[in-house]
């Protein structure tokens, strides 16, 4: 990135710190451990998606039965999310971050001894409970950091841990299922949640000792850096009559509800993806599933390149609207046509790929738009509220496709309401917020 020519951005000769070299010392400091968490943490919340390749008939669930337990982590999800982000608006991240993944952690450990349908819906449901708000909260930390035109490469930095996820997740999963089967007397199943699960607790620890709450108790940096970082992020704020400072008012306010309707989308396409790629590409062939893990890998990667440059551009040009909806609208356009491939291995994983680049890709400028419209409480619920709305979708989906799947015998009813979903909550962003209201150029 460019330095601006701001008087903050003088020669080290003057002084003063330079901007890009104090926001590069940040991003090293925190934003390593916190793609490490959520790495961690979207293993602990799909990798069911693997384990069902086996527990489904060992423990005899249906495709309906996965699904409602699957919606149920967006319950548990949606009721306690934006209770916590307020919450770590005014007790701090590193109080809140570790009474989230301690449990969660615990939680994802546990359901490796799940014996009915009962037990699974409990453990889906209390791993949502845990894990609500460490994403949204994540977002608000670094707005405490980072300022807005900045903030777009930042935060795909932080979201390619969903991407890196899948990457190392995948192949992790089978090889867990493979290797471990049988071993101490549990199926592999069984220890892909034990394993994957037990490394978020001591992660849990690591971030309270490590991290700061924000720039003014971080004593890693110098008085001049804090003063700079201090000074930017304020002038940086959303001001006017029209931006909204409280919760209630953000409620209020079309803008605020162009941008669920798109996060609905963005995060029921990306449930979706984690939920059945590894059931999309075993009915595409006839693959083991270590074979499947190491497939499962390749969509990831592709999305994880294509997130870091739309982002990059997306500062660089100081555009949000555009850089976010175009890639929502490659994902829809890669469910659409999933339904059309879906027994070619081939061509499936190719529109897979599509629908994770298209998926991921939007996701760095669109979680650069909440901070340019909202401000104080209404950041801190605002950003909540809507990863909370998204998670309503991803509350309703798994359910009603598992329902499908079970009904129909086929996967292509549930891509295409994936499609629909984000299609539609990309046009409603385009409808709701107009260029010159995003806080950057359109």
């Amino acid at each position: 990135m460019a330095t601006e020519a701001t008087p903050d951005t003088r020669p080290e000769s003057t002084g003063r710190p330079q901007s890009d070299a104090v926001y590069r010392k940040i991003k090293w400091r925190i934003l390593p451990l916190l793609v490490v968490c959520y790495v961690v943490a979207f293993i602990d919340r799909s990798n069911i998606g693997f384990a069902k390749l086996e527990f489904s008939a060992d423990l005899g669930f249906s495709d309906a039965v996965f699904g409602l337990g699957a919606s149920l982590f967006y319950l548990g999800y949606v009721l306690f999310e934006v209770p916590s982000n307020l919450m770590l608006h005014k007790i701090g991240a590193r109080k809140t971050f570790l009474r989230i993944m301690v449990p969660w952690g615990l939680v994802s450990a546990v359901t490796a001894f799940m014996a009915s349908p009962g037990h699974f819906y409990a453990v889906r449901f209390l791993l949502g409970v845990f894990e609500a708000g460490f994403f949204p909260g994540v977002l608000l930390y670094l707005s405490y950091w980072i300022p807005s035109k900045r903030r777009a490469s930042t935060n795909a930095t932080f979201l390619s841990a969903m991407a890196i996820s899948g990457i190392v997740g995948g192949p992790i999963s089978g090889g867990i299922m493979d290797a471990m089967d049988g071993f101490g007397g549990m199926d592999g199943w069984q220890w892909v949640f034990v394993v994957e699960g037990l490394p978020a607790c001591l992660l849990g620890v690591v971030v309270y000792f490590v991290l700061s709450d924000g720039p003014e108790s971080a004593r890693w940096l110098s008085a001049d850096e804090r003063r700079l970082v201090a000074g930017e992020v304020e002038r940086d704020r959303p001001t006017g009559d029209k931006v909204p400072h409280s919760y209630g008012a953000a409620l209020r306010n079309g803008r605020f509800w162009g941008l669920a309707a798109l996060g609905f989308g963005i995060m029921t396409s990306t449930s979706g993806l984690f939920l059945w790629l590894p059931t999309i590409l075993k009915d595409a062939g006839s693959l083991s599933v270590v074979q499947i893990g190491l497939l499962s890998a390749v969509p990831f990667a592709a999305a994880v390149v294509v997130q870091y440059l739309n982002a990059r551009h997306s500062d660089r040009t100081q555009e949000r609207r555009v850089h976010a909806g175009l890639l929502a609208l490659v994902g829809t356009v890669g469910w659409l046509l999933l339904p059309l491939v879906a027994r070619q291995t081939g061509l499936a994983l190719v529109v897979l790929t599509l629908i994770a680049v298209g998926t991921m890709g939007a996701m760095g400028p669109f979680w650069s738009m909440p901070a340019a419209l909202l401000t104080g409480t209404a950041a801190a619920g605002g950003i909540a509220t809507i990863t909370a709305f998204a998670g309503i979708g991803n509350l309703i989906t798994p359910a009603v496709t598992g329902w499908l799947s079970s009904a129909t015998g086929t996967q292509a009813y549930n891509q295409l309401l994936y499609g629909v979903v984000l299609g539609v909550g990309t046009l409603l962003m385009f409808l709701l917020i107009r260029p010159e209201r995003t806080g950057a150029r359109a």
